[in-house]
């Protein structure tokens, strides 16, 4: 099949995380750039992307690259596109603007402008015009403006990936799913251990955690994606994609959540039960102060409050609590926690070996890795500089 250029959108911090997804399903000449991957495939990629690939937002497929230096001169360059290969009169359509720029100040005049352009390429050519529809169009566009250089792309995966299709119910501000199954990916997670998340919420990391143990693709319970709409769609070469589980692998650990909320938990089942993930995934209502003596080997990811809800005093409290969690009660493994509030992290009364920023929505976050041990820190490391394998 013949090769394409497409664009994989994804968080910040998750760049390097996503390269390795998309070298690892087959892509080819990857290029790591802000908050996106680039690379070229097939068809047969493509559709594997949006349905594996863990850590993207969405697949864009760039058609048309050019510079503008005003909106008039987007109007022109979108019009000169051919654009019967990709929509007709009867169907519906829809423009997102992404726009970085001191020249175009207002993202949703670019989408206008972009809308136009289409409509009156076809009013002049067959006097008639597709029709825009904001809720799940035929045809999703992506427009993307920096400075004055403007790529704009067919958006292969409509509504964002993060939306897996497992999700019956959600907490306040629930864990992105891409930023989850980064944080898992980042952390070293391969389901070769047991997995444990002591405040779960709505299970987002304990599902994901499943899923890449398992090698489920994440977005299997996804009803539809935008290029099941496009003119060139195959639906057998997409069964195929869809149907193939030859990757999937067996596990024999297991994976506990807890949480305090009991109204969290109910939510949490649900969405494990949704995920047909019952049999993997165990929770339990609990503080982390009664969590018991963790005695296997085990990798703990968590996501605790960050103090939009809690006052400050309380959120030390159940900081300094996890802390002691992992001084007396996991000792021996490894744990990863995000937070926004970095003097809560330093609750922990551990030294981080490793700190990586990402962002949660709006929020500038730090991810610290804590590894537990017995005894000094100072023959921990000695002990394990020894036993290290080059």
């Amino acid at each position: 099949m013949e090769e394409t250029s497409f664009l994989a959108k994804t968080f910040l911090g998750l760049e390097t995380v996503l390269a390795k997804e998309l070298v690892a399903i087959g892509a080819n000449n990857v290029q790591i750039a802000r908050r996106a991957v680039s690379f070229t495939g097939d068809k047969t990629l493509l559709y594997r992307a949006n349905l594996s690939c863990r850590t993207a937002l969405r697949i864009l497929m760039p058609i048309l690259i050019f510079r503008a230096n005003n909106a008039d001169e987007v109007y022109e360059n979108v019009k000169k596109v051919n654009w019967e290969k990709y929509l007709n009169v009867k169907k519906t359509f829809s423009v997102d603007a992404t726009v970085h720029s001191e020249t175009f100040t207002h993202s949703k005049f670019v989408a206008y402008r972009v809308k136009d352009a289409i409509v009156d390429f076809f009013m002049e050519k067959q006097g008639s015009r597709p029709s825009v529809r904001i809720d799940n169009p035929d045809l999703f566009l992506n427009i993307h403006i920096s400075h004055n250089d403007c790529t704009l792309s067919l958006d292969s995966s409509g509504e964002s990936l993060h939306r897996r299709g497992y999700r019956k119910e959600q907490t306040d501000a629930p864990l992105n799913e891409v930023l989850a199954a980064g944080m898992l990916l980042l952390s070293g997670w391969n389901g070769q251990c047991d997995f444990v998340d002591p405040m779960c919420g709505s299970g987002t990391l304990l599902i994901e955690a499943a899923l890449i143990a398992l090698n489920i693709p994440p977005c299997i319970y996804r009803r539809q994606f935008a290029f099941e709409k496009w003119n060139d769609f195959d639906r057998d070469l997409f069964d195929e994609v869809y149907n193939d589980d030859t990757q999937e692998r067996d596990f024999n650990f297991k994976i506990k959540g807890s949480d305090i909320s009991s109204g969290a938990l109910k939510i949490c089942r649900e969405n494990i039960e949704s995920a047909g993930l019952s049999k993997y995934i165990d929770v339990e209502h609990a503080p982390i102060s009664e969590f018991k003596p963790y005695k296997r080997k085990a990798l703990m990811v968590t996501n605790p409050p960050y103090g939009e809800r809690l006052k400050l005093s309380d959120l030390d409290t159940l900081y300094s609590e996890l802390g002691s969690l992992l001084k007396h009660k996991f000792t021996g493994n490894d744990a990863w926690v995000i937070s926004s509030q970095t003097t809560c992290l330093s609750r922990i009364g551990l030294r981080p070996s490793g700190k990586i920023k990402l962002k949660n929505g709006d929020l500038n976050c730090e991810f610290w890795h804590f590894e537990t041990f017995e005894g000094k820190r100072n023959s921990f490391v000695a002990e394990r500089r020894k036993n290290r394998k080059y």
